[in-house]
């Protein structure tokens, strides 16, 4: 077993118990967090307390926590996720259908965010202590300082309302249209982005100018290596270490910003159907999203694991 796989399979056995532990802290929370689904599920009709009273019998409302709890684990070990109690539909159905939209405002805020603070960041550490550095620095200090919801309103402002160059919300799917599809998920995936790529970029300037001054560089450098192979070949690789292990945390910081953003934009991904069920007093909708979540994030970051040691030959060795 090479060790990648050895170190995979040791990841995998540590998600177990996390897992776990997310499950059983999703549902504690979500039985005291004093949501009543059977006002939910029949929607201000204003039951008798005989119908509130059968409506738990048959969901199982009134049983023991612990065999609530039992309940629960089995029916999420066979992919079953509950039912919404305003749609009667199985929250799966939901979560399949809102999930691809989160995914793909992820991911392409993710690409954003990795691209500027590379350019950035390389060109930052390239002219250290010059004005482009001392003008990144700025730029990035700024840009942690801003938080995603207030980058997306002043968007929608200046590029949406003021240029008319983006819509101001909204989804257009790819397959109907990639350039609608485009123009609805720019605005959205930059508010998303900037604050990470402007993090990123501060701890990517951080490492490339530690390792220009390492004394491999000026070696290769005074050898006659050109620069540019250097730094591309050497430099980078072993400056995206410490930005990699970083960038696994930030996702995780992505996954939960989409819940604001999809909500600013009016887009129907897994934020805007939590949102929407926390409003609407479904609980099992909330779950199910929170659940999705944390899976993601806990995939995530053993993805960053997996890539941390290959870029890595000392965990290499050590594993």
């Amino acid at each position: 077993m090479t060790l990648v796989a050895r170190m995979l399979l040791r990841r995998l056995l540590i998600l177990i118990p996390l897992l776990l532990g997310v499950v059983a802290f999703v549902f504690i929370v979500m039985r005291f967090s004093g949501s009543k689904p059977e006002y939910a599920y029949f929607q201000g009709a204003n039951p008798t307390p005989e119908q509130i009273h059968q409506f738990q019998l048959e969901n199982g409302l009134l049983d023991p926590l612990p065999l609530r709890y039992v309940r629960f684990v089995v029916d999420l070990a066979q992919g079953d996720l509950g039912t919404s109690v305003l749609t009667k539909k199985p929250v799966i159905e939901s979560v399949m259908t809102a999930l691809p939209l989160t995914l793909q405002l992820t991911l392409l805020g993710l690409a954003v965010a990795v691209v500027v603070a590379l350019l950035l960041g390389v060109t930052a550490a390239l002219f250290r202590d010059r004005w482009p550095d001392q003008a990144i620095r700025m730029v990035s200090l700024i840009g942690v300082a801003a938080p995603a919801f207030w980058l997306a309103l002043l968007m929608i402002q200046w590029l949406a309302v003021g240029q008319g160059l983006f819509p101001t919300g909204g989804y257009i799917n790819p397959a109907d249209s990639v350039t609608g599809w485009l123009q609805s998920m720019t605005l959205p995936a930059l508010s998303l982005s900037l604050p990470i790529a402007a993090q990123l970029t501060r701890i990517i300037r951080t490492s490339m100018v530690e390792e220009l001054d390492r004394d491999y560089v000026r070696t290769a450098i005074g050898s006659g290596l050109p620069s540019i192979v250097v730094v591309g070949r050497n430099v980078l690789r072993n400056a995206l270490i410490n930005p990699l292990t970083v960038l696994g945390l930030r996702i995780g910081y992505l996954i939960g910003g989409t819940v604001v953003i999809e909500t600013i934009y009016g887009l129907p991904g897994m934020g805007q159907l939590m949102i929407n069920a926390v409003r609407d007093g479904d609980p099992a909708v909330v779950q199910g999203v929170v659940l999705t979540i944390a899976v993601g994030f806990m995939v995530v970051n053993l993805v960053v694991d997996v890539l941390y040691l290959l870029v890595n030959p000392r965990l290499r060795s050590a594993a």
